[in-house]
């Protein structure tokens, strides 16, 4: 199998390239070596010759400079943790991973100007779309649909009836956005997203299950952006809220009437059963559960495979099953192995005894 090859771009001399991240060059001949032109951006096991990779700590630059690559993007506090010059030449900058982003930018394809609808796309006449628009091979839009300017639609993907999305929208192969939905600016859904899915709400009656109807709607901020196959329920009635910036890996679940803040970023395989509360700014790791009906406060840290089981005050950094503060949590597990060894002296002082 041939792997593809990996994407090229000029990205400048060194010295341009720490210009434009408003970092510093340093490192051996750095008067020459600033005319030294990037031509790619990897990883520090892939790089080659002619690449910038990057470290975000010493541990990491050690690695990066003894790669094929010909610079690294690092930090200060990394290069101050080394214990000698380093072998390569340097851009240091506040936070590598934020200039990281800003290069890989200059990789993303240049998107075509003006409307493009493939010809198996179904958009009812009544439903508006703005200028620019792209919509892929048989994507649906629902009645009075209205969808901003410079959205993307690809294959596949469907926007229900009397939902509303505003500009610049990237709604992923398979997505659905669904009827009534309402979302900001920079709307991003990764395939097979669902936003609007029945929240699972249901009464037990003489034995059997009987569906409650879920009549409320989705309201995402500007700048939400949902992983692949992740789930964000309608509410039963009134709105699921998610908030400016907020982020959402992949394969997550958001329950019904959940009211998430703004800048929220939530790990994949986590689950907020209905009507959760989370602030501004949290923190939540993989495979979370959160109960139904509390109040995670803002700015809040909590680790992965944590279960949530009471409110969570601002601030806090919590783990565990049930969750607790941090560092309970880790004196606890420091003392559950001490458990065997207590075990076996207080069968030894048992035979002793008998």
């Amino acid at each position: 199998m041939t792997e593809p090859d990996v994407a090229t771009r000029d990205l400048g001399t060194l010295e341009e390239i720490a210009a434009r991240l408003g970092g510093r060059l340093e490192g051996p001949s750095v008067a020459a070596g600033g005319n030294l032109r990037i031509l790619g951006v990897a990883a520090i096991g892939e790089a080659r010759e002619g690449d910038l990779t990057f470290a975000t700590d010493a541990k990491y630059l050690r690695a990066a400079l003894q790669s094929k690559a010909s610079a690294v993007l690092t930090e200060a506090d990394a290069l101050r943790a080394l214990d000698h010059e380093p072998e390569k030449a340097v851009i240091v900058v506040g936070s590598a991973r934020e200039g990281l982003a800003q290069l890989l930018r200059m990789f993303e394809p240049a998107r075509e100007k003006g409307t493009q609808i493939h010809p198996s796309a179904v958009i009812d006449p009544t439903a508006s779309i703005g200028p620019d628009a792209h919509v892929g091979p048989n994507a649906v839009v629902g009645a009075s649909a209205k969808i901003g300017a410079r959205v993307t639609l690809c294959a596949n993907c469907v926007v229900g009836s009397g939902a509303q999305i505003g500009d610049d929208a990237l709604l992923g192969a398979g997505s659905a956005f669904l009827e009534r939905c309402v979302a900001g600016d920079r709307l991003v859904l990764q395939p097979g997203a669902v936003v609007g899915s029945d929240g699972f709400g249901y009464v037990l009656s003489d034995g059997s299950w009987v569906k409650i109807p879920q009549v409320g709607t989705v309201v995402l901020g500007d700048d939400v952006e949902v992983g692949a196959n992740s789930c964000i329920d309608r509410a039963q009635t009134g709105a699921t809220r998610i908030g400016d910036g907020t982020k959402i890996d992949n394969l997550v679940q958001i329950g019904h009437n959940c009211h998430i803040g703004r800048s929220v970023a939530i790990a994949g395989l986590a689950g907020l059963s209905g009507s959760a509360n989370v602030g501004d700014g949290t923190r939540i790791g993989g495979m979370t559960g959160v109960r139904g009906h509390l109040t995670i406060g803002s700015h809040v840290t909590i680790a992965g495979n944590s279960m949530i089981w009471g409110d969570v005050p601002d601030g806090a950094f919590v783990s565990g099953q049930p969750a607790q503060d941090h560092r309970a949590e880790l004196r606890w597990q420091a003392s559950l192995r001490k458990v065997p060894n207590l075990i076996e002296r207080v069968n030894a002082l048992e035979r002793k005894s008998s």
